[in-house]
């Protein structure tokens, strides 16, 4: 092999993934698996897609590496190949923002409907949940819970929440969190937690995000998102 050869057959398998990214669906596929194993019923109804056209999708994800799978009963159950996918996905996340003006459009726009919506950083979340003053809730689906939350959070899937809103302390801020900035259940949790008279916020960090700040030795925090 010559190295004419070399870099024409390097860059063929490089754009299997650029090739295997171009649809928005697949994308978020990738999005929700980061949350944990999911099957194609699952991912179904999470994407709003038909379950043929998530298996298609899931097949090219298969191809590329991106994705694996394992049976489980009568179910075929899919996550994510590799944590790098995870890294990969941040690093495209990061780049668009960075890059093209669209994004930073679409997102402020999403920000600007949320002005009434308070945002509760890191430094304070942790700071008054050691101290007891929060209620930290988790309002994705359980076996997203199950599979990592942030320590100290409740499990209170968006679609139950407002049959246990009951259990909620009255006099303690509730912060809600979900998939990351991107994800409006944590939005919808605070308008129905305030509705109801609660002192709510937002918490827009995903598990794994908390997971490699949380854990990084002191003073070698990095911005995430």
């Amino acid at each position: 092999m010559n190295e004419r050869d070399f870099k024409d057959n390097l860059y063929k398998e490089f754009t299997r993934i650029g090739k295997c990214l171009s649809s928005p669906k697949r994308l978020e596929i990738l999005e929700v698996l980061t949350q944990g194993p999911k099957s194609v019923e699952a991912i179904s109804k999470v994407t709003s897609m038909s379950i043929a056209n998530v298996s298609q999708h899931l097949q090219t994800l298969h191809h590329a590496k991106l994705v694996a799978n394992k049976k489980r009963g009568n179910f075929v159950i899919y996550e994510l190949a590799d944590p790098a996918v995870l890294h990969f996905l941040d690093s495209l996340y990061r780049l668009s923002e960075k890059q093209l003006i669209e994004v930073q459009h679409i997102k402020k726009q999403f920000l600007d409907q949320l002005s009434d919506i308070e945002e509760v950083s890191l430094e304070e979340l942790l700071s008054r949940m050691e101290a007891g003053e929060v209620t930290l809730i988790d309002v994705r689906p359980k076996d997203e819970f199950e599979a990592a939350h942030i320590p100290g959070a409740i499990s209170m899937p968006i679609e139950e929440l407002a049959e246990q809103l009951n259990s909620l302390p009255v006099k303690s801020k509730i912060v809600a969190y979900c998939r990351g900035p991107y994800c409006l259940m944590s939005v919808k949790a605070i308008e129905l937690l305030k509705s109801r008279g609660l002192d709510a916020a937002r918490f827009s960090m995903r598990v794994q995000d908390w997971d490699a700040i949380t854990t990084m030795p002191t003073g070698e925090e990095e911005v995430i998102g």
